[in-house]
């Protein structure tokens, strides 16, 4: 692979499009060219990228010609229709769709966590789930060194997480609210202003989780490689624009502490404690939403646990950003030196 690759964006007019340029341009991610792949819709229109104008083309099987990273943000069954078109092509796909977590041949990786798994590619790479990444990244210190056997997790997702048109649905019908006005909403099943529902996923009649829940344990387990852990989450869509929030309680195998906690957070890679109990100030979305950590506080003893071997904490991430286009930048950051040792 060349050190100043051809890379493409799939998906580059969506909000995680957008922050993959601006990620890109602002971690001098080195690259030859350019390629921004969109519907035949935006084809022909241009964006900036580094002081030069990129025309936009159209998504097609052959779009894929010399291209050496290929990073997808289309939704799932783009991902399965063109992604093997581009390894057959010769490049290297990082996924940000749900297409290919759980297959057992395609790495899911949190390069702060597995960045190692990244040589085991067979083309495909998968970005995690937007909710697992967020609390992963600060639970996995912790597990490595006092395995975690138990989590009970509740989320807060912004409206970014699903995409550009919901994000501006929460405006405009804020504003139709806050003046009065109907508003039919069009992106998202239930009226959004001043509301929180249910994840906006399918949800399974037999165990009653929705598909953002089961994304959430399956790939736990896989990232953790641990098919033990327990995991019981609750996701919740609310009226934030982006950076989701979670709840997180979490049982270790041995005794642990809150100092315990900090000591392991305090020089973690990806996190960074905001934990002011004085102050009344803890992570909250409009200080996450911009920044590449996990912001992590709230850190305390779990007191339903008489045991000591629970701890609960408050966690929130940009989801734009190191819940999809930064851990996706990250993992091709490591791509060339990965492929070529």
């Amino acid at each position: 692979m060349s050190n100043d690759p051809v890379v493409a964006i799939v998906g580059v007019t969506g909000a995680v499009g957008a922050e993959f340029i601006a990620t890109m341009d602002r971690r001098n991610f080195r690259i030859g060219k350019l390629k921004a792949l969109a519907s035949a819709r935006s084809a022909g229109k241009t964006l900036q990228f580094r002081g030069r104008e990129i025309v936009i083309e159209e998504l097609n099987e052959n779009a894929f010609r010399d291209v050496d990273i290929a990073l997808f943000s289309a939704g799932g069954s783009i991902s399965r229709k063109y992604a093997p078109i581009a390894v057959q092509a010769g490049a290297v796909v990082v996924d940000n769709s749900s297409a290919f977590r759980m297959d057992p041949n395609v790495p899911l990786v949190i390069p702060e966590i597995n960045a190692g798994r990244i040589r085991d590619h067979k083309g495909i790479i998968a970005n995690p789930n937007c909710a697992a990444i967020t609390a992963l990244v600060p639970l996995w210190p912790i597990h490595r060194q006092n395995r975690i056997k138990r989590l009970i997790i509740s989320t807060y997702q912004a409206a970014s997480g699903a995409g550009a048109a919901a994000m501006e649905e929460l405006v405009e019908s804020t504003r139709a609210s806050l003046n009065g006005e109907a508003y039919q909403p069009k992106v998202l099943p239930h009226p959004y202003a001043f509301n929180l529902f249910n994840h906006n996923t399918t949800v399974d009649p037999e165990t009653g989780y929705n598909d953002e829940e089961t994304k959430v344990i399956k790939e736990t387990r896989k990232i953790f490689e641990d098919e033990k852990i327990a995991v019981g989450v609750t996701c919740v869509r609310v009226p934030v624009l982006r950076a989701h929030c979670e709840a997180i309680t979490f049982e270790c195998e041995r005794p642990i502490g809150e100092d315990d906690v900090r000591k392991l957070l305090a020089g973690a890679p990806g996190v960074k404690i905001i934990d002011d109990r004085a102050g009344n100030y803890f992570p909250m979305p409009i200080d996450a939403s911009g920044q590449d950590d996990v912001l992590v506080g709230r850190i305390r003893k779990d007191l339903s646990d008489p045991s000591g071997h629970s701890i609960s904490m408050f966690v929130a991430a940009d989801q734009l950003l190191k819940g999809a286009a930064l851990n996706a930048i990250q993992i091709a950051e490591l791509l060339p030196q990965r492929v070529m040792a």
